[in-house]
Protein backbone atom coordinates (compact mmCIF):
# COMPACT_ATOMS: atom_id res chain seq x y z
CA UNK A 1 0.00 0.00 0.00
CA UNK A 2 1.16 3.26 -0.81
CA UNK A 3 1.21 6.18 1.42
CA UNK A 4 -0.59 8.56 -0.71
CA UNK A 5 -3.09 5.31 -0.86
CA UNK A 6 -3.52 5.62 2.55
CA UNK A 7 -3.65 9.34 3.19
CA UNK A 8 -5.88 9.42 0.62
CA UNK A 9 -8.32 6.73 1.88
CA UNK A 10 -8.15 7.85 5.22
CA UNK A 11 -9.41 11.95 4.25
CA UNK A 12 -12.12 9.56 2.11
CA UNK A 13 -13.18 7.68 4.90
CA UNK A 14 -13.36 10.31 7.74
CA UNK A 15 -14.98 13.06 4.82
CA UNK A 16 -17.76 10.56 3.95
CA UNK A 17 -18.19 9.35 7.64
CA UNK A 18 -18.76 13.07 8.99
CA UNK A 19 -21.20 13.76 5.80
CA UNK A 20 -23.07 10.63 6.52
CA UNK A 21 -23.70 10.88 10.27
CA UNK A 22 -24.47 14.28 10.19
CA UNK A 23 -26.95 13.85 7.66
CA UNK A 24 -28.59 11.18 9.74
CA UNK A 25 -28.56 12.70 13.00
CA UNK A 26 -29.76 15.97 11.54
CA UNK A 27 -26.63 18.09 12.56
CA UNK A 28 -27.86 21.45 13.28
CA UNK A 29 -24.97 23.40 11.49
CA UNK A 30 -24.93 21.25 8.65
CA UNK A 31 -28.90 21.02 8.54
CA UNK A 32 -28.41 24.93 7.91
CA UNK A 33 -27.01 24.76 4.33
CA UNK A 34 -28.45 21.34 3.68
CA UNK A 35 -32.02 21.86 3.72
CA UNK A 36 -32.45 24.34 1.70
CA UNK A 37 -30.53 22.46 -0.94
CA UNK A 38 -32.87 19.59 -0.31
CA UNK A 39 -35.42 21.54 -0.77
CA UNK A 40 -34.32 23.35 -4.42
CA UNK A 41 -33.21 19.88 -5.34
CA UNK A 42 -36.83 18.46 -4.72
CA UNK A 43 -35.12 15.93 -2.23
CA UNK A 44 -37.17 14.64 0.72
CA UNK A 45 -35.49 14.74 3.92
CA UNK A 46 -36.61 11.55 4.72
CA UNK A 47 -34.17 10.15 2.74
CA UNK A 48 -31.26 11.78 5.16
CA UNK A 49 -31.16 8.33 6.75
CA UNK A 50 -31.14 6.36 4.06
CA UNK A 51 -30.12 6.66 1.24
CA UNK A 52 -28.30 9.67 1.98
CA UNK A 53 -26.90 9.12 4.82
CA UNK A 54 -26.81 4.85 5.12
CA UNK A 55 -24.47 5.15 1.83
CA UNK A 56 -22.00 7.37 2.71
CA UNK A 57 -21.36 5.62 6.12
CA UNK A 58 -21.66 2.28 3.97
CA UNK A 59 -18.50 3.72 1.66
CA UNK A 60 -16.76 4.91 4.29
CA UNK A 61 -17.08 1.32 6.06
CA UNK A 62 -16.24 -0.28 2.69
CA UNK A 63 -12.79 2.00 2.33
CA UNK A 64 -11.52 0.92 5.63
CA UNK A 65 -12.15 -2.90 4.89
CA UNK A 66 -9.96 -2.29 1.84
CA UNK A 67 -7.37 -0.83 4.39
CA UNK A 68 -7.52 -3.63 6.31
CA UNK A 69 -7.18 -5.86 4.17
CA UNK A 70 -10.38 -6.73 1.95
CA UNK A 71 -8.76 -4.82 -1.04
CA UNK A 72 -11.88 -5.46 -3.53
CA UNK A 73 -14.71 -4.28 -0.56
CA UNK A 74 -12.30 -1.15 -1.20
CA UNK A 75 -11.86 -1.10 -4.86
CA UNK A 76 -16.21 -1.72 -5.06
CA UNK A 77 -16.50 0.75 -2.33
CA UNK A 78 -14.50 3.92 -3.94
CA UNK A 79 -16.83 2.74 -7.37
CA UNK A 80 -19.81 3.10 -5.37
CA UNK A 81 -18.89 6.56 -3.93
CA UNK A 82 -18.23 7.68 -7.11
CA UNK A 83 -21.47 6.53 -8.57
CA UNK A 84 -23.26 8.36 -5.70
CA UNK A 85 -21.74 11.40 -6.13
CA UNK A 86 -22.14 12.01 -9.91
CA UNK A 87 -25.32 10.90 -8.84
CA UNK A 88 -25.39 14.05 -6.66
CA UNK A 89 -24.13 16.13 -8.64
CA UNK A 90 -26.94 15.38 -11.53
CA UNK A 91 -29.49 15.91 -8.93
CA UNK A 92 -28.33 19.49 -8.06
CA UNK A 93 -27.63 20.40 -12.32
CA UNK A 94 -30.76 18.70 -13.24
CA UNK A 95 -32.36 21.80 -11.13
CA UNK A 96 -29.66 24.35 -11.65
CA UNK A 97 -28.45 24.27 -8.24
CA UNK A 98 -25.14 25.39 -7.68
CA UNK A 99 -25.44 25.87 -3.67
CA UNK A 100 -22.37 25.24 -1.57
CA UNK A 101 -23.50 21.17 -1.22
CA UNK A 102 -22.86 21.00 -5.12
CA UNK A 103 -19.71 22.39 -4.58
CA UNK A 104 -18.93 20.10 -1.87
CA UNK A 105 -20.21 16.61 -4.10
CA UNK A 106 -17.61 17.61 -6.36
CA UNK A 107 -14.85 17.42 -3.64
CA UNK A 108 -16.34 14.53 -2.27
CA UNK A 109 -16.36 12.97 -5.91
CA UNK A 110 -12.93 14.28 -6.26
CA UNK A 111 -11.68 12.48 -3.49
CA UNK A 112 -13.48 8.91 -4.48
CA UNK A 113 -12.07 9.21 -7.62
CA UNK A 114 -8.66 9.73 -6.34
CA UNK A 115 -9.07 6.56 -3.94
CA UNK A 116 -10.13 4.41 -6.66
CA UNK A 117 -7.44 5.98 -8.45
CA UNK A 118 -4.59 5.26 -6.29
CA UNK A 119 -5.82 1.96 -5.34
CA UNK A 120 -5.95 0.85 -8.94
CA UNK A 121 -1.89 1.61 -9.38
CA UNK A 122 -0.88 0.71 -6.20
Amino acid sequence: MTTAYVVTALVTIAANTFSGLAAMTRLEPIMRTLGPALKTAGVPESWLVFPIGALKVAGALGLALGLLGVPLVGTAAAAGLILYFVCALYTHLRVSDFSPTFFLAIGFLGLAVATLALDLVR
